[in-house]
This record gives structure tokens, sequence and C-alpha cells, in this order.
């Protein structure tokens, strides 16, 4: 979006402090929301965030899981066990390489999970419905960099313990 600032540096400088502490706020009511949500159906909330990374990105192996999240390897493995337990995923044999696992969500198991986020979703939306284009825009430009902010920060803290492929 556009980097002009008309805002007095004071006032800039209030304004972001409040972006910052309204950020923290969102984010830790996130984590209870999100650790609500999953309880309802037997997950714990980083159980279902990996439920929902693999449903935006498809069939991952551990590793890559591991890639996208930050977690270690044996974490990783642990919360695959959870999971599979749970029915959530299931483990299957790459067709090409049978050495590799690839993690597949059970879309069945998944039914009441997809029920309470999509109701979720419906009343986010009519609240959504309360701000301009632009201001979705601006909305929406905050969120992606935020979250691709985060998740440099992922891979800086993987780079500077060794590296991910070390712990794979």
């Amino acid at each position: 979006m556009s980097s002009h600032h008309s805002s007095s540096p004071s006032n800039r400088k209030d304004l972001i402090e409040a972006v910052m502490n309204a950020s923290r706020e969102s984010s830790t009511t996130a984590v209870f929301f999100h650790t609500s949500m999953a309880e309802q159906v037997g997950l714990g909330a980083t159980e279902e965030k990996a439920l929902f990374l693999l449903s935006r990105l498809g069939s991952l192996t551990a590793g890559e899981i591991a890639h996208h999240t930050g977690l270690t390897t044996p974490s990783v493995t642990s919360l695959l066990d959870r999971l599979e337990s749970k029915g959530f995923v299931r483990r299957v044999r790459d067709t090409h390489d049978r050495r590799r696992v690839i993690v597949e969500r059970n879309e069945e198991r998944l039914t009441e999970l997809t029920r309470l986020f999509n109701s979720l979703q419906e009343h986010f939306r009519d609240f959504l419905e309360t701000y301009s284009d632009d201001q979705l825009a601006i909305i929406a430009d905050f969120l992606t960099r935020a979250a691709q902010r985060s998740q440099e920060f992922i891979a800086a803290q993987q780079w500077k313990e060794g590296g991910k492929e070390e712990r794979c």
C-alpha cells in the first residue's frame, strides 16, 4: 500500500503503538479462540492449525510441516501421531517415492470442525461488511504482510538453529 504518512510524528508514534497493542491483543484472543474451537472437536490449537495448514497447502510431508510451522521434527511427529490417532489425518506412502510419507487430511472426520468454522466465517463476513472497499484493502494488506513477516521470522529462527534440514 502507500508509504505516504500524513500524521504528525507524535500521533504516528501513538498510532503505531496502538496497532502493535491491538495486534498483540488480537493474537492472544486468536490463540484462546482457536483453542476453544479445537477443544469442541477434541483437538488442541496446534492440531487445529496444522489441519488448516494442510487444507491450505494440500498434503505435505512431516518435514514440510516442520518447515511451515517452525516446529521441531520430534514435535511434528508427536503432533501427527495425535492427529492420526484421533482420525483427522492419515500417513500414506508417496506413489512415486516409497521412502516419502505424505500426510493427508481425513475430510470425513473434519465435518464438525468445518461446520464450526463455516458458521464463524459468516459471522465475520457480516462484521467485514461494515468496512469500505479501501479499508478492506488496507486490512487485507496488513494481515497478509504481518503473516509474511511472521513466516520470515520462523524461517530466520530455523536458520539460526542450524536449519530444519538437519533436524528432518
